[in-house]
């Protein structure tokens, strides 16, 4: 069959024309295949017998997701985003996914150890130390909490240079969690604007 070059130029724009708008969705939907269920074979649910659940929250950005840690024997063995979190609703992004290598790093066997860096209790470096030693929680809050209004008494300012009314402490900041909920990070900010805390920043930028 003889084909002209008027006849070949048209054919072939007919193709891509056509090759092009089946990949933009311009094709007739395609009917999906049923899947092939045997009604004699049980359908078992993937859980983990022995595990704890604990519910928190995954601290790599601002959006709040919701995370399930599975713990055995006081050890994380397994992470799955949370399905009754409102946020969420059980999907997490890849780093999410990653939570379990927060909490663990590989030998050079590539087995999995805990994490020799990750803390576990509060620290504390006394005034022209060097080092940092452990210390209990009670303690720590305790301390933050009287140096924070120690700082605040001695710095609150009722008006600025003009006698205007300021109200304010600029002598302390607060930096916000990825950790917290809205409802949390609501509580912190009336804490903030309460003791005239104005330089605030967080993850976020609630």
């Amino acid at each position: 069959m003889k084909i002209s070059r008027r006849n070949f130029l048209w054919l072939s724009g007919a193709a891509i024309t056509g090759s092009l708008a089946a990949k933009l969705g311009c094709a007739p939907p395609e009917e999906p295949e049923e899947p092939v269920v045997d009604p004699d074979v049980p359908v078992e649910e993937i859980v983990l017998e022995y595990a704890e659940t604990s519910i928190t929250t995954c601290p790599v950005c601002g959006v709040g997701c919701g995370v399930l840690c599975y713990v055995e024997n006081g050890q994380i063995v397994a992470i799955e985003g949370d399905p009754d979190h409102p946020i969420s609703e059980g999907t997490l992004c890849s780093k999410g996914m990653a939570l379990y290598n927060m909490y663990y790093t590989y030998d050079e066997k590539g087995e999995a150890v805990q994490n020799p860096q990750r803390l576990t209790k509060p620290l504390y470096r006394a005034p022209n130390a060097t080092d940092w030693e452990e210390v209990d929680w009670d303690w720590a809050i305790e301390e933050i909490a009287k140096r924070t209004k120690a700082v605040r008494d001695e710095y609150f300012k009722e008006t600025n240079e003009d006698g205007l009314v300021a109200n304010r402490c600029e002598a302390l900041a607060w930096v916000g969690s990825a950790m917290c909920n809205n409802e949390e990070n609501y509580l912190f900010r009336k804490f903030v604007a309460a003791n005239g805390i104005v330089n605030m920043d967080h993850c976020a930028r609630l």
